[in-house]
């Protein structure tokens, strides 16, 4: 854990997926990306999905970022993704500090893929039927044009929006709706950056520090591995915005930004070294809960 400002910041492991190498790189050969990669005989790369968790005591504000691909899944669909998740590791995680999920204010919702949202609903009683918050007293933030993009996608990214994941969330009367490019701060100590690269309005929590402030990066940059601006993914619907998008936020780390990454199943987050020809890794940092 390490502090940010206002705020007590950790990552906790929520399960784990396994996703195309191609997919997850792109145009990047694969002779390169699987240097680091742990990658099965379907030339599935194994992904951590990790939760953000961001504490300001002084307000009793609990924020958390993301719930990976959570447990409502049918045998069958868990293997095409080897889905694995760990039902009850952020309230573990949360209980470690006195914090019970009704304790949790706020839930930002990066984007409503699968692997990032599945896991803010449980079934209520019975698989298929009625779902319920995990967090039920939190506020849910989400951008607009991603919002709008979740409930009618392009038939190109339709496969990562699943219905049961949404409509939980649509019917909760807790979402909170950001609008625009340069929204408001939520509240004191955090503000939020808006990708379009990835998906429409990506939202990304930057928790202020005047020193070392840190970016939850989103799928804007889901790993250490895609540190490079170059290296983005085939799913990115704008791939030359991601491009643009990162060289700015990488820029920033040479006024003393850092990274909390989504998906990198070694590296939670890092100080950033921009001073050579490519951005890398100078140290990771302690965000064990």
């Amino acid at each position: 854990m390490i502090r940010v400002g206002r705020f007590d910041i950790f990552s906790v492991i929520n399960g784990s997926i396994r996703l195309d190498g191609g997919g997850m790189f792109g145009i990047v050969p694969k002779v390169l990306w699987e240097k680091t990669e742990d990658v099965d005989a379907q030339n599935r790369i194994l992904l951590a999905t990790r939760t953000l968790v961001a504490i300001d005591r002084a307000e009793r504000r609990v924020v958390i970022a993301d719930a990976g691909a959570g447990g409502k899944w049918s045998e069958e669909e868990a293997s095409r993704y080897a889905v694995r998740h760990a039902e009850w590791a952020v309230e573990g995680a949360l209980g470690k500090h006195g914090i019970g999920p009704g304790d949790v204010t706020d839930v930002v919702v990066t984007h409503a893929h699968f692997d990032h949202c599945g896991g803010l609903t449980m079934w209520r009683d019975s698989p298929g039927g009625e779902t319920w918050l995990r967090f039920p007293r939190a506020v849910h933030w989400v951008h607009e044009d991603h919002w709008r993009h979740a409930l009618d996608p392009f038939e190109r990214d339709a496969a990562s929006f699943l219905s049961r994941d949404l409509v939980g969330l649509d019917r909760s009367g807790m979402l909170r709706i950001i609008e625009g490019d340069d929204p408001s701060p939520p509240f004191e100590g955090m503000r939020w950056v808006v990708s379009h690269g990835h998906t429409p309005g990506l939202l990304l929590p930057l928790v202020e520090d005047a020193a070392a402030p840190l970016l939850f990066t989103g799928d804007m940059m889901p790993t250490s591995t895609h540190l490079s601006p170059l290296w983005v993914m085939a799913h990115d619907l704008e791939p030359l915005v991601t491009i643009e998008e990162k060289k700015r936020w990488t820029g920033a780390c040479a006024g003393g930004l850092r990274f909390a990454f989504p998906h990198d199943r070694l590296v939670a987050g890092a100080v950033i070294d921009v001073s050579g020809r490519k951005p890398r890794i100078a140290a990771p940092l302690d965000l064990a809960p």
